[in-house]
């Protein structure tokens, strides 16, 4: 089955609080009326360099309020930083307001630093996170000592989790929940330092065979696939390649400690995973991606290259419009299929 095509963003524009949280609401707007399933959000406390929202609940009511089909998610709520009351309460209040179309996606997320400011031990960041997931899930599905209100015990079927690991993997599916799988994944431990890592489709492929393994008989499998994405026209090729090279250089000197200046900026898009042309150039490139081609959802998003808004809104338009079809994936109705579709209704 073709996987749905999403629309993910850790809104990170370079610009204040209030203008970044209307960008990510128009873009949300637009998503639904290209056909997009899912708008998914990512929830980081203390560093606006990382992801600019700590309170995706509040985001997610306000967009629920200005649409009506598109599907609303978090990718992630951090749980081990929630009181998971409150968070039962708050998925319940966000899930009645959106008329049943929130996706709870979980992780552990966070750094040590958001950790102790949350009041939690980072040493125990995994067995707070299995504790509150329990409580999370008792709640929302009325087995807890206390019922909260209002109910929502369908939203235990939209449960996500993320993880980057087989065993973690093995857990999710064995619970029943949808897998997370992220843009870039660690590479195996003890690759030399001069290797080129494996494709994020190799690494996640033994994931995703361990979520499917484990899942119980009768229960349809829910995979989400996050890629980096920016489809660009011909004429805007040049200009937004060259703005992706200072996210790029950026972000891998992060996570994998490459040296700025010694990579190509073809290179940096194949070692960050990021899709990056054309309609033709991304469908091309995303075909060869199997993990991608064999998820349920496939969402989309512009970090690192983090282009401004018309940009990465056009980049929407051109992925549902054009990549999506050529590589056979299902985009829903647009703002248009669907007005024609109610008049002849």
């Amino acid at each position: 089955m073709a996987p749905e095509i999403g629309f993910f963003t850790r809104i990170l524009d370079d610009a204040p609080a209030a203008e970044r949280y209307r960008i990510a609401l128009d873009q949300i707007e637009l998503a639904e009326r290209l056909g997009y399933r899912t708008a998914w959000v990512a929830q980081h406390h203390l560093d606006r360099d990382e992801g600019g929202l700590p309170s995706p609940f509040v985001l997610l009511a306000a967009a629920a309020a200005r649409t009506r089909r598109i599907r609303l998610g978090t990718a992630i709520l951090t749980l081990a930083h929630e009181q998971p009351t409150r968070t039962a309460e708050d998925a319940a209040v966000l899930d009645t307001i959106a008329g049943g179309r929130f996706e709870l996606g979980l992780g552990t997320g966070g750094s040590p630093a958001t950790l102790s400011a949350f009041g939690e031990d980072p040493a125990h960041r995994r067995a707070v996170y299995d504790a509150k997931l329990v409580r999370v899930r008792s709640l929302l599905g009325g087995t807890a000592d206390v019922t909260i209100e209002p109910r929502a015990a369908t939203l235990t079927d939209r449960i996500w989790q993320a993880t980057f690991s087989v065993e973690g993997a093995r857990a999710i599916g064995a619970q029943g929940d949808g897998l997370m799988l992220s843009r870039l994944q660690p590479p195996p431990a003890g690759l030399p330092d001069a290797a080129l890592p494996p494709r994020v489709w190799d690494v996640q492929r033994p994931v995703v065979d361990a979520y499917l393994d484990a899942l119980p008989a009768g229960v349809q499998p829910r995979i989400l696939a996050s890629r980096s994405v920016v489809v660009v026209d011909a004429t805007e090729r040049r200009a937004v390649r060259a703005h992706a090279e200072a996210g790029l250089t950026r972000q891998l000197a992060q996570l994998q400690g490459v040296a700025p200046g010694s990579l190509t900026l073809d290179e940096l898009l194949v070692r960050s995973e990021t899709h990056l042309g054309t309609a033709t150039e991304v469908a091309e490139s995303l075909a060869a991606d199997a993990v991608a081609v064999g998820a349920t959802e496939v969402s989309i998003q512009a970090h690192s290259v983090d282009p401004h808004h018309e940009i990465t809104a056009r980049s929407l338009e051109l992925f549902a419009r054009e990549v999506a079809p050529a590589l056979g994936w299902n985009a829903g109705r647009t703002h248009e299929q669907e007005q024609e579709h109610r008049h002849v209704a």
